[in-house]
């Protein structure tokens, strides 16, 4: 199985960049990876909020195979703990999903095509980060989640 993610915007914190590019080498031990950031929609200002959403998921939904799962980064998304992350991976896995696409969405989330064309929703809290630290925290939790299937002394229960 590959496991994409898709992120809107840049991450224009160094400190963050260098934790993210930390824990995708990580996560390269276990599985085929890669992190694509769409570029931020230009001259947004003269957009309302519905067509920023949709243009972006235009450019979601472009980067997308036919046989792509799609799974979105949702704030009302499934809540998972680690250990339970875990297992829907294996889960993903043992189902022979052969591209795995998780999207971190704009500041106003995903357009009504997106929410159609997926096939799962999680959330990672009920608070809310901004979209720079999301990829940080998804990031380490795809690597917890793999150090967890493989019995690795990373995650402690």
């Amino acid at each position: 199985m590959n496991i994409r993610i898709l992120a809107i915007g840049k991450t224009d914190n160094k400190a963050l960049q260098s934790l993210i590019d930390d824990y995708q080498k990580r996560l390269s031990f276990y599985i085929k990876f890669d992190l694509e950031v769409i570029p931020d929609i230009k001259n947004v200002k003269h957009l309302s909020e519905a067509q920023q959403k949709e243009k972006e998921g235009e450019l979601i939904l472009g980067k997308l195979t036919p046989t792509d799962q799609l799974v979105l980064l949702d704030e009302n998304g499934k809540h998972f703990s680690s250990m339970g992350f875990s297992e829907e991976l294996q889960k993903k896995m043992n189902s022979g999903v052969k591209t795995l696409v998780y999207v971190i969405g704009g500041p106003y989330g995903f357009s009504d095509a997106v929410y159609q064309k997926a096939q799962g929703k999680i959330a990672l809290s009920s608070m809310t980060f901004s979209h720079q630290m999301v990829r940080l925290f998804f990031i380490e939790q795809l690597y917890r989640g793999f150090t967890i299937l493989k019995n690795e002394p990373y995650h402690h229960q």
